[in-house]
């Protein structure tokens, strides 16, 4: 579909399912080969990473594991800047390679956030992973070793990323016109 409506707001197609899951096995490529020889925990953020984490993660050859985390910071179409919630880490990271796994770095301050409550447990490291970054809209300094796509600051729906609530199961990505 070259266009869809979500609740109030018309979106145009971005980037179509073949040309993000092409990018997603090279990105998963890159994970293996960087990370040879460990055994990563990736950790999917949670509502909107899920369709990108599940595509990402079979991929992956290493031997690894993966557990979900939900951190909320959106509000309509826009970044709040504040993280209203950090859900459901159980397993311990002392000691391992981390993989986060997420569907969007915009301003960088949930990402932020996550970053000093993964340091606190200890692990050896921890990677990013995101399927969009809003290089324009950084307001933290970040390092984004695995990235799919830089976009520009437009807001976005489908593939998982919502516009309060609605459109994360479109398959292909949209931009708000």
């Amino acid at each position: 579909m070259k266009s869809v409506q979500v609740l109030d707001r018309k979106f145009n197609l971005y980037l179509k399912e073949v040309e993000i899951k092409q990018r997603i096995k090279e990105v998963a490529q890159q994970i293996n080969t960087d990370l040879e020889g460990k055994t990563p925990l990736f950790i999917c953020i949670l509502n909107g990473a899920f369709m990108f984490a599940a595509d990402l993660y079979r991929e992956i050859t290493l031997p690894s594991e993966i557990t979900f985390v939900k951190v909320a910071s959106y509000q309509g179409t826009s970044s709040t800047g504040n993280v209203t919630k950090l859900l459901g880490l159980n397993e311990s990271i002392e000691g391992r390679t981390v993989v986060i796994v997420e569907d969007i770095v915009d301003s960088g301050l949930s990402m932020q956030h996550i970053l000093a409550y993964l340091k606190e447990k200890n692990p050896a490291e921890v990677r990013i992973c995101a399927m969009l970054l809003k290089p324009g809209n950084l307001k933290v300094d970040l390092d984004i070793p695995y990235c799919c796509f830089k976009i520009p600051n437009d807001f976005i729906v489908g593939y998982g990323l919502d516009y309060d609530g609605q459109g994360r199961n479109l398959s292909d990505i949209y931009v708000v016109e």
